[in-house]
């Protein structure tokens, strides 16, 4: 076998093996350490000054999108969705390209990425990528079983 054929096989083992690990991690949700709130506000939680428009009373559903994301506008409806589903969940969509000081203080690397916010407005989970309905409906339980 010819050292061509060997690196074009090793090539596409390779390009298979990533597309894989990139549609089993986009869109999960994953849990964000747990800190005892501080007497003093550290800056984490956010508030209806921070994104634009009040929280929702039993939890939020943060979006950060941009432009020209097609990804972005199905995870709008799928979040559009579960917020008609949900009493006391809100879902806030904000343009990342627009909110630069937010997303750098947010830690945002992509776009969409929802976080989960409680009543509180503090982040419970976060996804980068597109999620599923099934994993956004779980993460809101997460958000508001804290809440109790």
């Amino acid at each position: 076998m010819s050292p061509g054929i060997v690196v074009l096989v090793a090539a596409v083992v390779a390009g298979v093996l990533l597309s894989v690990l990139k549609t089993w991690y986009d869109g999960r949700f994953r849990a964000t350490r747990t800190v005892e709130r501080p007497a003093v506000d550290n800056g984490d939680q956010l508030t209806a000054d921070d994104i634009g428009v009040e929280l929702g009373e039993r939890a939020t559903l943060l979006q950060f999108s941009s432009a020209f994301c097609a990804p972005c506008r199905a995870t709008r409806r799928v979040l559009a969705e579960v917020e008609g589903m949900v009493d006391g969940v809100r879902h806030v969509e904000i343009d990342a390209e627009s909110n630069l000081e937010l997303v750098r203080r947010l830690n945002i690397l992509r776009t969409p990425t929802v976080l989960v916010l409680d009543a509180d407005g503090d982040t419970v989970t976060r996804a980068s990528g597109a999620p599923r309905k099934a994993d956004v409906i779980a993460a809101l339980g997460a958000a508001v079983a804290r809440a109790s």
